[in-house]
């Protein structure tokens, strides 16, 4: 099943706003969501680059998230503590909560995945992208994805 995950500072494929990277305010950008199955339990965000020279860098990890949610608003990804009870995973930093797009070069992708899964994940705050892969395997019920676009210096 497809959710719908959209961001109302940004169009799907354009361009992130720099308030939401290392050169602006490095907070997390508003998302909002619809079509989330009704079976299901929890929802749970990845947010990473696959553009990244060394792989796939994790921006931000968000999981437990309540399926009574519909989105988060601006900067909620900045600490552990999440919006209506969800849980922060460690981004490539090493950090809980979001950390913003900041290309060493080029133009990345950054991509923003949601999932409904049928139960909660059961992870403590601070999981890796591994961690939170694990405990999604065979609970997936419906997924969205929204891409944004970030280049430096603009």
């Amino acid at each position: 099943m497809t959710i719908e995950i959209k961001s109302p500072v940004f169009n799907p494929g354009g361009e992130i706003p720099a308030k939401y990277t290392c050169d602006g305010d490095d907070v997390s950008p508003p998302l909002e969501w619809s079509g989330v199955p009704v079976q299901a339990k929890s929802l749970a965000l990845v947010s990473d680059d696959p553009d990244a020279p060394g792989g796939d860098w994790v921006h931000w990890l968000a999981y437990d998230i309540p399926v009574s949610a519909k989105g988060f608003p601006a900067g909620v990804g900045a600490s552990s503590d999440g919006p209506a009870g969800a849980k922060h995973g460690k981004n490539s930093w090493g950090k809980p909560g979001y950390g913003g797009p900041c290309p060493p070069s080029g133009t990345h992708r950054y991509v923003f995945k949601l999932y409904a899964l049928d139960a909660p994940t059961g992870l403590e705050p601070g999981a890796t992208k591994e961690q939170l892969r694990k405990a999604m395997e065979g609970h997936i019920l419906g997924r969205g994805e929204l891409i944004g676009r970030y280049k430096r210096g603009r």
